[in-house]
């Protein structure tokens, strides 16, 4: 007599790759996207967004550098002086990695090293309520 076919193991196939959910579930912003956020047009549609109830915040409160959103502006200003923001800053000041570097890499031209960026803490501007 063998095993009825309705008991299998546990999860019955529901949960198969769940390694994979666990890598994606804090994943941020690369820091090649985070450049391409901090030029000036992008940065002020990103620090001047209308009011939106599904994300933190309300969207009003947001780290330029570490592509989070804040509660309130007291918990964003506590952020700015974080070992994390920091290392993001510190990561920030080396240029993006392009396709013509990759090329210069391959051999296809000579090497120039990458440009040293000078990224500062964004201005936060205070509410008078």
């Amino acid at each position: 007599m063998g095993k009825s076919k309705q008991i299998g193991n546990h999860n019955n196939g529901k949960k198969k790759n769940i390694a994979k959910t666990w890598k994606t579930k804090r994943r941020t912003k690369d820091l090649d996207q985070i450049h391409v956020d901090m030029i000036p047009t992008n940065a002020v549609k990103l620090l001047k967004q209308e009011v939106d109830y599904d994300v933190t915040g309300c969207a009003q409160n947001y780290c330029l550098h570490c592509a989070r959103y804040f509660v309130d502006l007291k918990t964003l200003k506590e952020h700015f002086k974080t070992k994390v923001h920091k290392k993001r800053l510190k990561k920030l000041k080396e240029e993006p990695y392009t396709q013509a570097e990759a090329e210069r890499a391959a051999g296809m031209g000579s090497y120039i090293p990458p440009k040293a960026i000078e990224v500062h803490t964004q201005q936060v501007e205070e509410d008078m309520d």
